[in-house]
């Protein structure tokens, strides 16, 4: 009896550590932000003076449930910062869009954020804790490949 129950739970431990199955959709989203730079812009309060944005994402995947991990490189003040991120990504219909409600960002600060994708295309909106906040928008352009390890 005992190698039965090992042999089962051996099968539902393995099964559990298998990565998620994806719909279409969720496919469709992890190629399109996989190895991609989201340049841009944004805007302070209600100000319409726009400033350059960028974002890299070297690669995003599904962790569980709505949760995604966002593996990227904060540029931002003259520093370059590679973290990993689970990030709840939401979808209306076909879009995804992300879902920040007082998320904090390790070496950035405190935000919330709605940001959708859509057609190699991004826009949303940002607020930092302090009460600052904004509008975004910009494109999703694919990264080179990276070089060849020798």
């Amino acid at each position: 009896m005992f190698p039965r129950l090992a042999i089962i739970l051996s099968a539902a431990l393995t099964l559990s550590a298998q990565e998620p199955v994806l719909t279409a959709a969720e496919k469709n989203f992890a190629e399109s932000l996989n190895n991609v730079t989201l340049s841009g812009y944004y805007t302070r309060g209600d100000g319409s003076e726009l400033k350059q944005d960028k974002y890299v994402i070297e690669k995003i995947s599904k962790a569980n449930g709505n949760l995604w991990k966002f593996e990227v490189r904060i540029q931002y003040n003259g520093k370059d910062l590679a973290v990993s991120l689970p990030i709840p990504i939401v979808w209306a219909g076909d879009t995804p869009v992300v879902s920040l409600t007082n998320f904090v960002v390790p070496g950035s600060g405190t935000f919330t954020a709605r940001v959708l994708f859509y057609d190699g295309n991004y826009v949303g909106t940002w607020a930092a804790v302090d009460g600052h906040g904004g509008k975004l928008f910009g494109t999703i352009k694919k990264n080179p490949p990276p070089a060849a390890k020798p």
